[in-house]
């Protein structure tokens, strides 16, 4: 076939590779179910957690900072995702790119200074 009669032909390769993948995912998981072991037992069944007992309920509530400083991480994890790829293309960019990453990082030290008084990175309070 030509790719110029059929605009779909070129996609057939990427099709053929993802319905191997899927087949090969559930031959996978089908093999597993049917060699694996299967032994239940009440010791089996209780709850791991890396080698201790468990200790309370597993529907305990969590204070809300976690989660802040779970949201700062990603925020500033952000930030070196694409503080990363303006370096590489520095001199490329010239001073606007130069310019734009200044206001890029000055939002960033503004949000920084926001959360610094708000007390987000106090621990304790």
């Amino acid at each position: 076939m030509d790719p110029t009669t059929n605009p779909l032909a070129s996609y057939l390769p990427l099709a053929v590779v993802l319905l191997l993948a899927g087949v090969l995912a559930l031959v996978i998981v089908q093999l597993a179910s049917m060699l694996g072991p299967r032994r239940p037992s009440s010791i089996k069944s209780t709850a791991f957690e890396a080698g201790s007992e468990s200790s309370g309920p597993a529907r305990q509530r969590f204070a809300v900072k976690f989660y802040v400083v779970a949201l700062l991480f990603i925020v500033f994890d952000v930030e070196a995702v694409f503080l990363y790829p303006w370096a590489v293309n520095f001199q490329a960019l010239g001073w606007f790119g130069y310019v734009e990453m200044l206001v890029f990082a000055a939002t960033l030290v503004v949000g920084l200074i926001y959360i610094w008084k708000k007390g987000a990175l106090e621990w304790e309070h």
